[in-house]
């Protein structure tokens, strides 16, 4: 209603459901709600194919989303049909003409608001072609001074502000990435598959922090290990959330998945007495208490973008640190987060909360969870909704020798990933193999894991778009040395044009695998061309299934 009275011109309908009704086919809430009882006058547009989810229509024909208050349908592949059939819909009676009318008239006012039919064509515009404004100094001078300003001090214990003629190394998966730095909603849609030629003018946090210490007299180091030759004066340690965006970000708990080893740096860099300052890159507030207990001051650096200069402005004391918290900080990983009033409010750090550096008290934090931390269970999914499942790495290897992460798109040269539609948006994956060289897709897990007990199967959802055009093995990965194969070159040939269809395999019919240090449970691998679409990969509980 706040937005409303504000003067917001446009309304998404989103993709949940109110007592069962989906959003898009809610006459009660888009009608009569929003546009009856609040006065909105401006228009309500879909989400993506939102509109093929209400009963009863597919993503070319829905009438029901018109008619209970949706006026501007997203239609991001079957636009066309979806015409025919609103027009059908009109031309019949089922979309009354009085709604028909009101949608129409409900987007050209707010065109007419914005000033459209005057405005002329963008090229004609005042400022039309001069694409030197983009990123221009004065724009880049606004955003690093708003990282700056959007930056929490949740812990110093007397390191902050770094003395500006020391000797600094950086070190993290979040020191020199622009892509994680900015998160998801980016280049790409989950801010992954990009390069950092992708981000010409960018600077990430580590090249921030090099150009402020040597302004200062001092330097700094990237070390991707965390290693060094000479003992730094102080070490920040850079680490985060993977870039994610809508669903594909979802989580059943708080719990900050360490996969790239941040913890165990920090800790190494403490015992050998140097002092850490931790930049904690997230969407979101995430349960880091070891993390917090490890460092010697924490910064929350949520995602600065593309002006990584921005925290190294206030961890060198060249701007003022004056970011609070928008939202409450969990103090367990499990349950829902709440938030100030609510019954049970009991935060680690509260809405608003926000440090100034210099010497602050610590009391040693609790670091039990709270939630189920034990190894992944030996049965259920291993990949969904187009990512691995219960803090599992989807990774493709090959050409570049060394297993690549993948959470949205990749290509090593051997192997290429990127999102497709099954069901909804991005909830599969295709990967294609070159033929270029050996390559391989697989599931890896953070820690060995033990199958041996259940023995189980492994079942994929998938499409055959391309049969292989040489040998192809499904693999368990057992520990260095160790790894099961079993040929499906036949099995995979037979899919080929079926379609999506299901394909299961015993992990005791892979020749070699040590079923009791599973440290990939699925991989697929091929030295010729193919193409597959998976939208499931799961571990179930073998039913006899022959080795085939």
């Amino acid at each position: 209603m706040a937005a409303i009275n504000a003067g917001v011109q446009s309304v998404m309908a989103s993709f949940s459901s109110w007592r069962g009704t989906k959003m898009h086919g809610s006459h009660d809430l888009l009608t009569g709600v929003l546009k009856r009882h609040w006065g909105f006058d401006g228009f309500v547009v879909g989400d993506w194919d939102g509109h093929a989810k209400v009963a009863g229509c597919t993503a070319v024909k829905c009438p029901q989303s018109m008619s209970a208050g949706l006026d501007m349908f997203m239609a991001p592949t079957g636009w066309k049909a979806l015409f025919n059939s609103t027009l059908d819909a009109a031309r019949s009676g089922a979309i009354p003409m009085t709604r028909l009318d009101d949608a129409v008239r409900r987007i050209l006012r707010v065109k007419m608001r914005a000033g459209l039919f005057e405005a002329g064509a963008p090229s004609s515009r005042p400022l039309a072609g001069h694409y030197e404004l983009l990123g221009g100094a004065a724009h880049r001078a606004l955003a690093r001074e708003a990282v700056a300003k959007s930056m929490v001090l949740l812990k110093d214990t007397g390191v902050l502000p770094i003395r500006r003629g020391g000797r600094v190394l950086v070190t993290g998966d979040g020191a020199d990435s622009v892509a994680k730095q900015s998160g998801g909603w980016t280049l790409t849609w989950q801010g992954t598959g990009t390069h950092p030629e992708h981000f010409p003018h960018a600077q990430s946090i580590f090249a921030g922090i090099r150009e402020v210490a040597r302004y200062g007299g001092g330097d700094a180091e990237l070390s991707r290990t965390g290693e060094y030759a000479i003992k730094p004066d102080v070490a920040i340690v850079v680490f985060g959330e993977d870039p994610y965006a809508e669903f594909q970000g979802d989580r059943a708990d708080l719990l900050f998945d360490d996969a790239h080893g941040a913890l165990a740096t920090m800790r190494r860099l403490k015992s050998e007495g140097v002092p850490v300052v931790a930049v904690f890159l997230s969407g979101r507030p995430l349960w880091v208490n070891r993390h917090l207990n490890a460092a010697d001051a924490f910064v929350a650096g949520w995602l600065p973008g593309s002006e990584g200069g921005g925290i190294a402005d206030v961890l060198y004391g060249r701007r003022m640190l004056t970011g609070r918290l928008s939202f409450s900080w969990p103090a367990q990983a499990g349950g829902a987060p709440l938030n100030s009033g609510d019954t049970g409010y009991a935060p680690l750090f509260p809405f608003g909360f926000g440090l100034k550096p210099g010497r602050h008290a610590w009391k040693v934090l609790s670091e039990r969870s709270g939630v189920d931390e034990s190894p992944p269970v030996a049965v259920g999914p291993l990949f969904a909704d187009g990512r691995a499942t219960g803090g599992r790495l989807l990774q493709i290897d090959g050409a570049n020798d060394s297993p690549q992460t993948v959470t949205g798109s990749g290509n090593n040269g051997s192997v290429a990933v990127r999102p497709v539609d099954r069901e909804r948006q991005e909830d599969a994956r295709e990967i294609v193999w070159s033929g270029r060289s050996r390559g391989t897709l697989l599931v890896a897990n953070l820690r060995p894991q033990d199958l041996g007990p259940q023995s189980p199967t492994v079942t994929l959802t998938l499409r055959v778009d391309r049969a292989p055009t040489a040998p192809t093995s499904l693999e368990m990965r057992c520990g260095q040395g160790c790894v099961g194969k079993r040929d499906v070159t036949a099995a995979l040939t037979r899919l080929a044009g079926r379609g999506w269809t299901t394909f299961s395999m015993p992990l005791s019919c892979l020749i070699g695998a040590d079923l009791h240090k599973a440290t990939a449970p699925f991989a697929m691998t091929t030295s010729g061309e193919m193409r597959l679409s998976i939208s499931s990969i799961s571990l179930q509980p073998s039913q006899g299934e022959p080795c085939s």
